[in-house]
């Protein structure tokens, strides 16, 4: 019998953009312009074109304008950067968002390093990172922002709660667990050199799995009424060869363990776009 509840990241990401759309129609006369947001990618990675399609319907549906630019594979560093630095100074663009991967003649951190914080709609710049170490108001990380407001929505308590964020990457690991801790909870990070992975997992009272590696997470790994945040996304492929989305746990099996869990899909992916939304909304209310 399955006794987890979902954490429905579609439906809780309908509600934010609902709310986006209206903050947006309501500061428009006063701005004289809508919120802008430019997604720039290189080559054609096909989950990548997929990703930026998802981005730019969900800035139409809020009342977002795309200024988006899709470059050919052996774009050069310096045009990028020069695209970049036009877009920091263009008083219609609110975010800039460079789509990862890039081909590998890129240095994707320096492009990063040249968007203007303050534009930085994925919460990843430096200064960003910066202010979320020193718990100071700023451009939060896409992913980690939208579990910890799935979490707020159903209400989870997480003062003096053992964290567990399996994962360290600049993406999801790291800001996610100073997010918790800046929550208040008690965290632990773990990766792929951590020792006896199952002992710390079964203290956990949350546990968010950022790995990349289908069912990596066990039924007997989970505590009993834990909750199970699975940021995972993998493509498997079954023997006849159809192929669906699956995240980094066993859903079946610890859908009849945990108290709460995310779906994959359905779960955090719907999360990440909606704060990325959030992102360039709230740089665009700086305006007033």
């Amino acid at each position: 019998m399955e006794i987890a509840k979902r954490l429905d990241g579609k439906a809780l990401a309908t509600k934010i953009q609902q709310e986006l759309a209206e903050k947006i129609a309501t500061s428009q006369a006063k701005i004289g312009r809508p919120p802008g947001l430019a997604v720039l990618m290189v080559g054609d990675n096909p989950a990548s074109a997929t990703y930026v399609r998802n981005k730019e319907k969900a800035c139409t549906k809020v009342g977002i304008a795309s200024y988006g630019r899709h470059f050919p594979s052996q774009t050069s560093q310096a045009e990028i950067e020069a695209e970049i630095e036009k877009l920091n100074q263009n008083d219609r663009v609110d975010g800039i968002l460079v789509q990862l991967p890039l081909p590998e003649h890129l240095d994707a951190i320096a492009l990063l390093h040249k968007i203007a914080p303050d534009k930085d709609a994925d919460g990843l710049h430096p200064v960003n990172l910066g202010k979320l170490v020193r718990e100071e108001p700023g451009l939060r990380s896409c992913t980690p922002a939208g579990v910890m407001r799935l979490l707020e929505e159903y209400k989870i308590p997480l003062i003096g709660k053992q964290a567990v964020v399996i994962g360290r990457s600049i993406l999801v690991g790291k800001p996610m667990a100073l997010m918790l801790l800046e929550a208040n909870a008690t965290v632990i990070i773990a990766h792929s050199s951590t020792q006896d992975l199952k002992t710390i997992t079964q203290n956990a009272d949350i546990l968010v799995v950022a790995v990349g590696i289908p069912n990596l997470i066990t039924a007997e790994m989970v505590k009993p009424g834990a909750v199970v945040v699975d940021v995972g996304i993998n493509r498997v492929t079954n023997n006849s060869g159809k192929s669906r989305l699956v995240g980094d746990i066993d859903f079946a099996a610890i859908t009849n363990v945990a108290e709460y869990v995310t779906p994959v899909p359905g779960g955090v992916g719907p999360m990440t776009v909606a704060m990325l939304l959030q992102n360039t909304v709230s740089s665009y209310l700086r305006n007033l």
